[in-house]
């Protein structure tokens, strides 16, 4: 199983609902999803380094972590949630690994 977390600093006011709506129904429309989690930053560690959110997609694969990538569905919730950071793609921080 792959894990795919992403870190995202939102432009302040941006209300993420929608953005995490269309994350969640990624699982529907794209074989291989497992399983999609997000939500707004609550730990008291200090070490965001201006995060404010995060979601993670865990995948059966990394065959189907590489089929999701190029997805329409993944490139169209993909725009959005540049669009919503702050600094477009530089505000968007990825991480993938195996998952045991």
């Amino acid at each position: 199983m792959i894990r795919h977390a992403v870190f995202v600093r939102f432009k302040p006011g941006t209300d993420v609902r929608p953005i995490f709506a269309a994350l969640r129904g990624l699982k529907g429309k794209i074989d291989g999803i497992t399983a999609v989690t997000a939500g707004t930053d609550c730990s008291p560690e200090g070490l965001q380094r201006s995060n404010t959110h995060g979601f993670t997609v865990d995948f059966k694969d990394a065959a189907a972590r590489d089929a999701y990538l190029p997805h329409p569905e993944h490139q169209k919730v993909g725009a959005l949630i540049v669009a919503a950071a702050e600094g477009g793609i530089n505000g968007v921080t990825v991480v993938d690994w195996e998952m045991e």
